[in-house]
């Protein structure tokens, strides 16, 4: 089967940079968005690593993206007494490029969106998916509307709790990571409390993962991991600021670290949110259906790594189907070369999560050690726009 039309459900990170990377590979696409704007969860905020912004730069976003947000040039780890364990460079943060850049999640789908429409690429909001018609010649997303629309792909990008998932694996569905995770801002932290500008502080708490960074309007962003029973959906929905303050407080001032001061300057803008994982080996694609994103391989939050993760989605599955002889073997092809890395993500993300917050100890002599990430030199190839992706992994196997 050939590509012509490509329809996206989902116009978050993963299905908006999946638009601009098609479009600029030479698909004619379009993006379905349920929410009514872009400002879908705008309350949590994330980094993106070097690997993300390196994705971004291969599809022309880098500016579009560096307009919101801040650089984060390195990271400072404390433990529980408040003594510094280190302080080191994060990622690639001498190329302006590739530093780290912390956002609120609303704002990279703002500022993504905005560039897709920039660039002629239809973006419809409020079109919430029913279901998938796939067809031998093409597949149709019907919404709840009564609309539909109709393409040679449908590329799944509607996050956690998928509906395009449901058509291609039924009973896949995410799974508590083992914590449960908030997110707040505050700008009447104590001075005492603040980090250096473009650094951001984890603290391995004695109850609790914590990590805090100011934007150089003095806003700080702060985060708390808590290992525990989830949350019950009702106590997320309902739960009050001054709720999350008496639940974390007695957590955090067991320590002598800035956290507790700068959770309880934190008036109203708190969220929190249960850590869940999709189950590797999770089906990723049927017919013309194929899954990126948190639909395919969402994984805790642990690592930060999942928007990147996403981002790197983009430029690969965009390479796969400009390269490859044809659209069969460019779908098999981006997964041979995702899922590994992706399911690393999730392992590697789960196992901090469920070691209570922190990085699992090394192991012991004689102990198995985990496997290796997949290398970065190889994701720098494979994220070049310029290199024919289907004529490197030829070479690779060849080799």
């Amino acid at each position: 089967m050939d590509v012509r039309r490509t329809v996206i459900v989902g116009g978050g990170t993963a299905g908006t940079a999946a638009a601009l990377a098609l479009h600029k590979a030479g698909f004619d696409v379009a993006v379905y968005e349920a929410h009514p704007d872009s400002a879908e969860d705008i309350g949590a905020f994330l980094t993106l690593a070097s690997n993300g912004m390196r994705a971004l730069a291969q599809i022309d976003a880098s500016t579009a993206v560096t307009a919101t947000g801040f650089p984060l040039a390195a990271m400072r780890v404390l433990d529980a007494s408040g003594a510094e364990l280190a302080q080191v460079p994060l990622g690639e943060a001498g190329d302006p490029l590739l530093q780290y850049r912390c956002l609120r999640r609303g704002e990279l789908n703002t500022a993504l969106q905005r560039e897709a429409e920039r660039r002629g690429i239809r973006i419809r909001h409020g079109a919430r998916l029913a279901s998938v018609e796939d067809g031998p010649d093409t597949v149709t997303a019907h919404f709840t509307d009564g609309s539909s629309a109709t393409g040679d792909l449908l590329i799944g990008a509607d996050g956690l709790n998928s509906t395009v998932r449901r058509s291609i694996a039924p009973t896949a569905r995410p799974g508590y990571a083992g914590q449960y995770v908030f997110y707040g801002y505050t700008t009447r932290a104590p001075l005492t409390a603040r980090t250096d500008s473009a650094c951001i502080t984890m603290v391995r708490g004695s109850g609790a993962a914590f990590g805090c960074t100011v934007s150089p309007e003095g806003e700080t962003y702060w985060f708390a991991r808590i290992s525990g029973k989830a949350l019950a959906a009702d106590e997320t929905a309902q739960g009050t600021p001054a709720h999350w303050q008496d639940l974390l407080l007695p957590l955090l001032r067991k320590d002598a670290t800035p956290a507790a001061d700068i959770v309880a300057a934190t008036d109203d803008r708190i969220l929190v949110t249960n850590a869940t994982e999709m189950p590797l080996g999770t089906p990723w694609r049927s017919g013309r259906t194929l899954l990126i994103g948190d639909a395919a391989h969402a994984a805790s939050p642990a690592t930060g790594q999942g928007a990147s993760m996403a981002l790197e989605d983009a430029v690969v599955l965009a390479k796969c189907l400009r390269d490859a002889p044809d659209t069969e073997s460019a779908l098999s092809l981006y997964e041979t070369l995702r899922r590994p890395r992706v399911e690393h993500n999730i392992t590697a993300s789960g196992t901090i999560s469920r070691s209570g917050g922190n990085p699992p100890p090394r192991p012991s002599a004689g102990q198995a050690a985990p496997a290796p990430r997949p290398g970065e030199d190889e994701l720098i190839r494979l994220l070049d726009w310029d290199s024919d992706i289907w004529a490197t992994s030829r070479q690779r196997d060849l080799g």
